[in-house]
């Protein structure tokens, strides 16, 4: 049985929380969180480095912990994970999903007043009675109520960079079990659209013989449940809770269901129109005239060019004027992964990174990057393990003297520099001026105000080192809502300063958004995809980053990390 790092992080997590919600020694729960960091960053694959016996060299990872890990990675299960949990009622482990909601809170809640599940939480805070609990407030009312709703709106769907990987796994097992019926297939919906959270998928094949192809998908390794099987499509459960359903369509009906079951819905309803004004009918199976004559869908272009139109990039389809902007033939030229050039905002594990200065610039070579900017926390940030003064200038050194021994590439000496709560930057000017690239961001005070937190923001991009803002919103997807921020106010300011607003990467953040990415394209401010990289695999992110860049109608020229290094250097300075 394969049991990956995910998996075992997620049991000793829960072990933690349910530790806690038990009252048990925060010695013992710490230990349980503290392996969870630790495998979440290994610096390989947890399974490999278990059998070799090179686990146990790591810092973190305790004898105890490496026989838990050894029972998980052989049977699947943690009998005292699975006691704990018998021993918790779920609703009241579902409480934990709850933004602003702790271990902690959920033992006060059930103990205390008997909370036993989400509704009789949401009826509890609302009735008043919350506020007789110690440290409870009103503050704490609107921030549970608000918790409750994103739970509500985000459980039903999932991460872009976690429902992708698990498609790639289906599509590519079901292609090595069906080959030999298979002659297309592709994901379609909100997937292949590339937004950031994905609810159903779906997942289309052409084929003139369905029978083995349903065959194979129900018995596909990822299942846990069969929901339904036909002659055209069948649906079943993923082992992670996700929905997918199969169509199989013939050949020569692939390109119409392709671009019909990619949407978005109100896009197609723009092409049907369209459709009808021409004297057409289209749907999954094709266009056709009103005598029902087809006139193509075996190509995804075949539907678009009968229309007058080109082909419309998926990521365009969400009815923001592409049609309009397709048929005028102005449709911008998308960036590709492969024109990014570095990453500008990469941690190591001088912060709360895990990898060394060594390591990432071998992956980034792999990956054919020409530059990347070491930009570890500052010091006021010490929950992510922030530089001091005197540890930055002696990283900057270190950085300098590395790039004497590089060549065709070069690190870039950075920091990701936290907005203090007046606005000012962690790092006097005399500190700043020395590196090549300030990226600054929010850490702290996300419950201001919009104007507080604004006017904090308007004033740091003032200081004349600052290239970057960071993960503009602080949003964290399912978890944190945006905070209160003028971003209209700060894209006036951003280009007015020459500053570069960052599309951060990480598939929990997606951080300008693609609708405000527009908003910067549209005001001609530059964009920095950057990655957030705490440990190798991290730079693979920026793949998710270029697709909100996509969505946000980007071209090479309006991202700032697509020119080669000369160029940037000159941007620099």
């Amino acid at each position: 049985m394969k049991v990956d790092s995910a998996k075992i992080c997620l049991i000793f997590r829960e072990m933690a929380d349910f530790l806690s919600i038990k009252g048990e020694n925060p010695f013992r729960v710490r230990a349980y969180e503290r392996t969870a960091e630790t495998l979440e960053h290994l610096p390989g694959d947890l399974e490999e480095l278990h059998r070799g016996g090179r686990l146990a060299d790591i810092p973190g990872i305790g004898k105890g912990m490496l026989e838990k890990i050894d029972t998980i990675l052989n049977t699947g299960r943690l009998p005292a994970h699975e006691k704990l949990k018998a021993e918790i009622p779920e609703g009241v482990r579902e409480l934990l999903f709850i933004p602003e909601i702790g271990p902690k809170t959920v033992k006060l809640l059930h103990g205390t007043a008997k909370v036993a599940n989400i509704s009789d939480l949401e009826q509890f805070v609302k009735s008043g009675k919350l506020r007789d609990l110690p440290g409870m407030g009103a503050k704490t009312e609107e921030n549970i109520l608000r918790g409750i709703r994103l739970y509500r709106t985000s459980r039903a769907r999932i991460l872009l960079g976690k429902a992708l990987p698990i498609v790639e796994e289906i599509v590519a097992e079901l292609k090595n079990k069906a080959s030999t019926w298979i002659e297309r297939i592709s994901p379609a919906g909100s997937l292949r659209r590339g937004k950031e959270t994905i609810g159903d998928i779906d997942i289309l094949v052409s084929s003139a013989n369905s029978h083995p192809i349903m065959d194979a998908f129900v018995q596909l390794s990822p299942v846990e449940e069969v929901l339904a099987k036909g002659e055209t499509k069948s649906s079943i459960l993923t082992r992670q809770g996700l929905q997918m359903d199969l169509r199989v369509v013939l050949p020569d009906s692939f390109g119409a269901a392709l671009q019909y079951f990619t949407g978005s819905k109100p896009h197609n309803i723009n092409l049907r129109e369209r459709a009808i004004k021409r004297g057409l009918k289209i749907n999954e199976y094709g266009v056709f005239t009103q005598s029902g004559e087809k006139l193509g869908g075996k190509e995804e272009e075949e539907v678009y060019n009968l229309l007058d139109l080109p082909l419309i990039p998926p990521e365009l389809r969400e009815d923001r004027g592409e049609v309009e902007v397709a048929e005028a033939g102005k449709l911008p030229k998308l960036l590709e992964n492969p024109e990014i050039k570095g990453d500008l905002h990469v941690h190591t594990q001088a912060s709360d990174g895990t990898a060394s200065i060594e390591d990432l610039i071998e992956k980034a070579k792999e990956k054919g990057y020409e530059y990347i900017a070491i930009c570890d926390h500052s010091s006021s940030l010490r929950i992510g393990g922030g530089l001091s003064e005197k540890m930055l200038l002696a990283q900057i050194r270190e950085i300098r003297n590395i790039n004497c021994h590089l060549t065709d590439f070069q690190l870039l000496a950075g920091s990701e520099v936290d907005i203090k709560k007046d606005g000012s930057l962690d790092y006097p000017d005399d500190i700043l001026k020395q590196l090549d690239i300030v990226v600054a961001a929010l850490h702290t005070g996300f419950k201001q105000d919009e104007k507080t937190i604004t006017d904090r923001v308007v004033k740091a991009l003032q200081n004349p080192f600052v290239r970057i803002f960071a993960h503009p919103t602080g949003r964290l997807l399912g978890e944190r809502e945006p905070y209160a921020i003028d971003l209209d106010k700060v894209l006036e300011v951003a280009k007015d300063k020459g500053i570069w607003l960052e599309i951060n990467a990480q598939p929990q953040r997606l951080d300008l958004t693609d609708v405000w990415v527009m908003e910067a394209k549209k005001r001609g401010v530059k964009l920095a995809i950057n990655t957030d990289a705490h440990n190798l695999q991290g730079l693979d992110l920026m793949t998710f980053g270029v697709v909100t860049a996509r969505r946000g109608w980007l071209e090479s020229s309006d991202v700032i990390n697509t020119v080669p290094l000369e160029d940037l250097l000159k941007n620099l300075r």
